[in-house]
């Protein structure tokens, strides 16, 4: 990029990510000024820091508040996707958690497939499911406070993906009667139940697509979607252990002691 403020925004995030530190985002909260241009620092961290094998499947987190609104998406680092039960291997400044269901295509899907897809047609590219928990983090110094932009250059504020076991995905689930228990070793369960913010996970697969493919890329079948929380953030501490539970699909757990 040549745009002086976009390279410093880059810049600041392969530092912090080699380095294990914060960038100043007080100081470029105005450097990115679109979501094209933080899709656009994205893909230079990306490439800068060499995270993506060619043709490999890939794995990708989607989501918004609400059916109607703009969704955001990101495109997760390998190294980053990790099988539950997890250990984690690396710093985190925030640990949020984040519930959520991972969707997996059965088949590749190309600029053309994705132009015409809407939500039920894309269900129809799904073939297995998996309760999945997205770890919460920033390499921002104002963490979930930094500027909307900056947050979604830093792939929306992604720290690490854990997915549990593969199960068949049935089109026709009810979302609206899905319980979901996120428990914290010594702490409560908390429970949700048809919490997902768009009543869908499927409903990120359109846009998504459309994104992923938008300059000739193919999504190889294998890809992975998880397609947003249904607990908000909530917060993990260094030492607890965290199990996702959703009735009827499975669990995944991460362990923060390691």
């Amino acid at each position: 990029m040549k745009n002086a403020h976009l390279q410093a925004a880059i810049d600041a995030l392969v530092h912090a990510r080699l380095h294990h530190s914060l960038a100043d985002a007080q100081a470029l909260r105005d450097a990115v000024s679109s979501a094209e241009q933080a899709y656009g620092v994205q893909q230079a961290v990306a490439d800068r820091l060499s995270w993506f094998s060619p043709d490999a499947p890939q794995h990708w987190k989607s989501g918004g508040p609400a059916p109607g609104a703009e969704l955001t998406h990101a495109r997760l680092p390998e190294a980053g996707i990790w099988p539950s039960p997890a250990a984690c291997a690396g710093p985190f400044a925030l640990r949020g958690i984040e519930a959520e269901i991972a969707l997996r295509l059965a088949v590749p899907v190309d600029a053309r497939c994705a132009a015409s897809l809407d939500p039920v047609s894309a269900s129809r590219l799904v073939d297995a499911m998996a309760v999945s928990i997205e770890v919460v983090d920033s390499r921002w110094s104002l963490g979930l406070e930094a500027p909307a932009l900056l947050k979604l250059a830093d792939l929306q504020s992604h720290g690490a993906l854990v997915l549990g076991n593969w199960v068949p995905f049935d089109a026709a689930h009810d979302w609206s009667r899905q319980p979901c228990r996120v428990q914290v070793r010594g702490a409560a369960a908390q429970e949700f139940c048809g919490t997902h913010s768009l009543g869908n996970p499927a409903y990120v697969l359109p846009a998504l697509l459309r994104h992923a493919t938008h300059a000739g890329q193919v999504v190889p079948a294998g890809s992975v979607v998880t397609t947003g929380t249904w607990c908000g953030v909530l917060h993990a501490r260094q030492g607890d252990q965290v199990t996702v539970f959703f009735e009827g699909i499975g669990e995944a757990r991460i362990d923060f002691s390691a």
